[in-house]
């Protein structure tokens, strides 16, 4: 999410339109909302919405869902294989699956997160297909 350089720094919402780098700015908002909008201080670990969600029984997780969905109906707008687009499907399923036992379904949503092997879906056919929206991921970079 893009930073004003003002001195209180509020986050900017990500834009609108349909041009390949909007899509993309947009879908890497909700992906950070919805599987690193905070992180758990001990653990280091990020958790989003999605987590969050998963105790509120049988609607937490269909709402989880739906957003992810979202992203989906993003990637068949950008010209996404069919195969791409199951694969995403199949991802949101296991996600909204899991995420139905209450509960005890935040744990395994912890570790499988699908809206983030989604998003990298969506990058690797950006990155393909529209050249001009790549962008150097510092964040992705391992440590050696």
């Amino acid at each position: 999410m893009a930073v004003r350089p003002d001195k209180f720094t509020r986050p900017v919402l990500p834009p609108l339109g349909r041009e390949p780098q909007d899509v993309r700015e947009r879908m890497e908002a909700l992906e950070k909302l919805l599987e690193r909008m905070v992180v758990i201080p001990g653990i280091n670990r990020p958790v989003g919405l999605d987590v969050l969600l998963d105790f509120i029984p049988g609607v937490g997780p269909t709402i989880a869902a739906g957003l992810g969905a979202y992203l989906a109906w993003e990637a068949k707008n950008l010209g996404m294989s069919k195969w791409q687009l199951t694969r995403m499907g199949g991802n949101i399923g296991v996600d909204w699956l899991l995420g139905l036992i209450p509960f005890v379904g935040a744990v395994p949503d912890f570790f499988f997160r699908s809206n983030t092997r989604n998003l990298r879906m969506i990058k690797r056919h950006l990155d393909k297909h529209h050249p001009s929206t790549r962008i150097v991921d510092v964040d992705a970079r391992r440590e050696s």
